[in-house]
């Protein structure tokens, strides 16, 4: 059983699923197995230290997996930036024939990816910025509602708006991202005008996700309370999980006069890293969603993705079909 979309069809897969790119957690073994389950798998590239790293990453999930599977470059505005040309040049060098770009500025990444063939999704979360998007040439959009972790934008649009409005002005294939993780999400997100959606967090909690089973039991015993907004005193909005080191960064941004070097030493990356990996829930920040809500166990990515198709395909073909009354013929 299959949904064939715009977005399957460009991306030679089975279904219309794709796993976002997420740090410290896109690695070959959750890729591969979304891969192998008929989904898009992604590698995070900024994961890998260095540009050989990913290269060495990317032949490593060759060996897990035959299926096509995609890298994330997100260019973020930093005084230290990593070596994002060299990033990509490995990208290209390792023949890799789908890209999720995101972030800053893509225009020279993303005309160097198109100059080599490669498929360009680029990630995004308001519609002016899809159109932008388009207009450099991407070939598809992932975008992402207020519901979503991570960096939802400024403009708190959900999807339910954000989806069909996007729908209604792009051209090229869309992806919905941001609260979703099971059947009725991608019903939901087709109806909309989605050709897929992309999971982030739902991926989190599966047996192939390389972090510790403490964070993924987490997952599924929080709620769609269970977030925190930070960073919106510094107009870069983040989502995520809801727990004792972002409660402190919620009540030191509220407190008045307060400036982002009085947190940073509770929002590092590398502090983020000790929590996935070794299950402490406060050593640092755990970026999660809303559909924390509708996570309630921990499956193979294949169980997962098998799931949400046939229930979504159950609801299109059944519940929302027996909806409709085939009008009466007029009597006389």
């Amino acid at each position: 059983m299959a949904l064939k979309t715009r977005f399957t069809e460009l991306c030679g897969i089975e279904h219309p699923i794709v796993q976002g790119g997420m740090m410290w957690v896109g690695r070959a073994e959750l890729a591969a197995a979304v891969s192998n389950a008929g989904g898009l798998g992604i590698l995070t590239a900024l994961t890998q230290p260095t540009p050989d790293d990913l290269r060495r990453e990317i032949d490593r999930c060759r060996t897990m997996t035959d299926k096509p599977f995609g890298v994330n470059l997100t260019i973020l505005p930093s005084v230290n930036p990593p070596p994002y040309a060299e990033y990509r040049q490995a990208i290209i060098d390792s023949g890799v024939k789908i890209v999720e770009t995101a972030g800053h500025k893509p225009q020279e990444h993303v005309d160097d990816f198109k100059a080599h063939g490669i498929i360009v999704v680029h990630k995004c979360t308001a519609v002016r910025h899809a159109l932008s998007a388009e207009r450099m040439g991407v070939d598809a959009i992932s975008i992402d509602g207020f519901e979503c972790a991570g960096h939802p934008g400024e403009d708190d649009i959900p999807g339910l708006i954000l989806i069909p409005a996007a729908a209604d002005k792009l051209s090229i294939p869309m992806i919905a991202s941001g609260g979703f993780g099971d059947g009725r999400g991608l019903a939901a997100a087709l109806a909309l005008g989605a050709e897929g959606i992309n999971m982030g967090t739902r991926f989190c909690a599966t047996v192939e996700a390389p972090i510790h089973q403490n964070v993924k039991q987490f997952l599924v015993d929080n709620d769609e309370r269970g977030t925190n907004l930070i960073f919106r005193k510094f107009k870069n909005t983040g989502r995520v999980a809801k727990n004792s080191v972002s409660d402190e960064v919620v009540e030191i941004s509220l407190r008045e006069g307060s400036v982002f070097p009085d947190i940073q030493p509770l929002v590092s990356g590398a502090k983020g890293r000790v929590a996935l990996e070794t299950g402490d829930l406060d050593a640092g920040l755990i970026w999660a969603g809303q559909i924390q809500g509708l996570i309630h166990d921990i499956p193979t990515c294949q169980d997962l993705i098998t799931r949400i198709v046939e229930d979504a395909t159950t609801i299109i073909q059944r519940r929302l079909a027996g909806l409709v009354t085939p009008e009466l013929a007029p009597v006389g």
